[in-house]
Formats: C-alpha cells, structure tokens, sequence
C-alpha cells in the first residue's frame, strides 16, 4: 500500500459526518464489536471505525476519501462469509452495505431485478414470487445473506448444479472503484465487446471494488419439484450413484450428500425421518413439467436400487419437500449442537474423485484425532467437510486448522480448487500457494492493482503476499497450517 499522510480516527470520522448521518459513523468499541468478524469467527480484528452511507454518493464520498489518506476499506454485507472475508484491517474502515436494502425493479416480462446490494438473497424470490419467478441460487444462509456479498464470492447454493452460481445469474453490476468513480459492468444485451469483466468482478471478494447495484435474472417457478432422498450403507456406493445418475442424462435441480455424522445431526435437529443408520445419503431433486417429472423420478428411483441404495424415499407433497430440504439446508447448526465449535471447509474436486476424497479425509480425520461432518453439493463436487473441534481445548483449533490444510491440498492434488463458494479471505490464503504458480499469482495481483492503486480494498486477503510464497513451499507438506506465513 503507498504511503499516505496519517489521519487520526476522529479527524477521519468528522469527514465522514459532514455528509454522513453521525449516528451512522461508529467509532465507540462496545458497538464496533459486532463487525470484528464475519461468520468465520476464528479470526476476528477490531476496525478503526464503521460508515454506513445510504446513498451511491456518500459511498463514492467515502472511498475518496480512504483513498486520499491510503485507509483500507472492506466492504460488508451481511457478515455471513465463511472465510474471514469481511473481517476488517484494525486501521481501516469496514463500509457497510446494510442500508442498501431495497428492490428498486422487478421486470416480469424481461425477468429480471435491479437490488441494492444489501437485499437478503431470500427476499428476491419472495418479491419474484408475485409474478412466479424465483432466483436460481439459493446457499443455505440465504435467508440472512445479501445479493452483494453473494456477487462478491459467487455464491451458489442447492440448487447449483442446475442453475448455476452467481456468475451465471447477474446481468449487470453497478460499482464505485476504489478512487470513487462509479462504473456499470455489464449490460443487458446479450453480449458486449471486450473482455468479460463482470466474471472477473464475480467473486473478487471485495478487492476490486464496492458493489452499490446489481441486475439479476430470474428463473420462472417450476411446474413440479420433487426430491428423491436415498440412504447407502457406503460412501462408495452413494458417490458411484452421483455420477450414475448424470451419465444416465438426469440432470437434477439439486443433488446433496451427507454422511453418517450429518444424518443424525441434521435429523436431531429437524426430525425429517432421514436413515439414521445410512453411512451416507443423497438428496436428489427433479424439477419441470408433471410429465418428465414423473419419468425422471421413476428413472431416478430404479437407478439407486440398482446402484446399492438401502433405502429409496420420495418426496409426495410441496410440505414434505421443503423438510427433506430444510435437514440438509439446516446442516450446519444442527451439527454445531453436536460439537462445541466446528470448522467449515470449502473445496471443489472433479466428481469422479468423490469417493477417494472422501476416503482419505476419513483417514485424515484418524490422524487428527478430530470428528469430520460431510454435507456438501455432490452434483458439482463442492465438498464443505466440517471438522468438529472444541476451540477450549489446548492445541485443537491450531490442529484442525492443520486438518483443513491437508484437506484443500487433497482437493487441489484431486484435481480441484481450494474454494467453490465461500471465498479464500483470510482463511485459505495460503493454500493459493498450494494451487497457483508465483507467476500465476503476479498476474493477481497486477490485476489487483490495475483497478486498486493504492491498494486500500480489503487489503491482506484472497492472494498471499509473493514474499512469502518461496518460504511456504519450502515446507514440507505436513507443516502447512492456516496460519503460518504472512499475508499482504
């Protein structure tokens, strides 16, 4: 970051109260304390103060001004990542986007939206509902998670495999540059002239600019969904009938595994009759027309007899549908009632590998000592392994932060990547080393600084600093943790 003169906090909040409501400028500790974190709470830093503007004016206002002093800035949604993401720098800002909460258009007959940022992923589809549309992803926190932190790490969801991530969905971005200067990426017309920066903006997480629009498309409500939940008493046999089904031609809306630990956590937690003695289950959604609803259920059912399945149970009602789906949406606290902390991962593997990824976490889980939950998107390989832990207990969170190491390296050795939708933040940011060659990450960053400077957005996330790139791989594999080199 280039040098600027310093500016003291309270010099920095008396600009910002010229043109921002005060009490929307905090700068008092008690109530800075709910943004040192997002939902990775394992790392957590106090920012120097917190703005939340309301209009795409004040929002430029405030980014001139850091960039004049050289103050980071993270732009903050809902505070729902997963990946330290949002946590704030402790001389920098945190820019929230929460008062930028409104749907400003519906177009049914285009079907598409215009939101503000810090509209609930949720409430798009309830609004969309009047004209039955909908909005294709749907990640389990979507109820409380906002479009724009959705753009910002290219959210996807259940119902991905299908439909698509976030990159898929938008059509337009509407964004203020780290200098103040508001651009659209993006347009409505099917394809624009240049290079497609509106996939490059998708899932920046923040580095690239402040996201203040977005234009989204919207799907119309299907005729007929149904899930068909499957118990295996193998691992094996339930990631051998995932790609049974794709090759027999099905392509469903959705397609979930969980293992043994998430069965009867999940079902603890919301009595949905899952197979509790199951090693592992599927969770297979068909949607369309009755007609090839009913003939890609009756394929679907014959195929995970075929395929080993121990126990075949489908879905007959709108009511029984949504609770087969809240146990596995509902995955993650209902594990958390089982452990005192967990740690949730994030990477994508090519499917066919499901089976032997699986595998070697169990015998990774053996050396570890630590209790690992699987409920993942099994359609598109995007594993969210949970590691259990309990943060109390000396040397357990450096140990599972070492578990969740070796479980991206897997990922990436698999021939996969070390993110699907939770974004590297802080949390991955060494493992970029373990997937990226320097090379590769010197054209991150130059790309980082063609539209960043002076280098004030979310500084210190998603690429590590090359410094330090040489001294991590000089370690030996079973020496990389989370937290062992520096990040800039």
């Amino acid at each position: 970051m280039t040098s600027k003169a310093k500016v003291s906090k309270h010099q920095l909040a008396a600009q910002f109260r010229a043109f921002i409501d005060p009490r929307y400028v905090i700068t008092d500790e008690e109530t800075l304390k709910p943004y040192e974190c997002d939902g990775m709470a394992t790392y957590c830093e106090m920012p120097m103060l917190v703005v939340l503007p309301d209009t795409v004016e004040q929002v430029q206002q405030v980014m001139r001004i850091c960039n004049q002093h050289g103050i980071p800035v993270v732009a903050r949604g809902a505070g729902t990542g997963l990946s330290a993401g949002a946590m704030p720098h402790r001389e920098g800002v945190v820019l929230s986007l929460a008062r930028f909460s409104r749907i400003l258009d519906i177009d049914p007959l285009a079907r598409t939206a215009r939101l503000q940022p810090g509209v609930r992923n949720l409430a798009i589809s309830e609004e969309a509902a009047k004209y039955g549309l909908y909005y294709g992803p749907d990640p389990s926190s979507q109820i409380a998670c906002t479009i724009g932190g959705n753009v910002a790490e290219n959210a996807g969801g259940v119902h991905c495999l299908k439909y698509g991530l976030t990159v898929h969905n938008i059509i337009s971005v509407e964004m203020v540059t780290a200098e103040g200067e508001l651009v659209t990426i993006g347009s409505d017309g099917l394809d624009s002239c240049g290079m497609d920066l509106l996939a490059l903006l998708t899932g920046s997480e923040g580095l690239l600019g402040v996201v203040t629009e977005v234009k989204v498309k919207l799907l119309p409500v299907p005729e007929v969904a149904r899930v068909v939940m499957a118990g295996f008493d193998s691992i094996q046999k339930a990631a051998d009938a995932v790609g049974g089904i794709i090759a027999n031609g099905i392509i469903p809306a959705g397609l979930e595994m969980m293992d043994s630990h998430a069965i009867v956590a999940a079902d603890d937690f919301i009595g949905g009759g899952y197979p509790r003695e199951a090693k592992a289950l599927l969770l297979c959604e068909v949607d369309g027309t009755e007609e090839e609803v009913d003939e890609h259920i009756a394929q679907t059912e014959a195929l995970f007899h075929e395929l080993g399945a121990t126990s075949v149970r489908t879905s007959r009602t709108e009511e029984e549908r949504a609770l087969l789906w809240k146990g596995r949406k509902s995955a993650f606290p209902a594990v958390g009632k089982i452990s005192p902390d967990y740690y949730c991962m994030d990477g994508t593997i090519p499917r066919r590998h499901l089976a032997h990824v699986l595998t070697e976490i169990e015998k990774l889980s053996g050396q570890f000592g630590l209790r690992v939950a699987n409920v993942f998107h099994a359609g598109d390989g995007n594993l969210h392994p949970l590691i259990l832990f309990d943060a109390n207990a000396p040397g357990e969170l450096e140990r599972t932060e070492a578990f969740g190491a070796s479980i991206l390296r897997l990922c990436v050795e698999a021939g996969g990547c070390i993110t699907g939708e939770h974004g590297v933040g802080v949390e991955k940011i060494r493992q970029m080393v373990v997937q990226f060659t320097d090379e590769e990450l010197r054209q991150f960053h130059d790309v980082k600084t063609a539209f960043d400077p002076v280098g004030i957005l979310n500084p210190g996330k998603n690429v590590p600093a090359l410094k330090f790139c040489q001294e991590y791989r000089a370690l030996a594999p079973t020496q990389h943790t989370q937290t062992d080199a520096p990040h800039g």
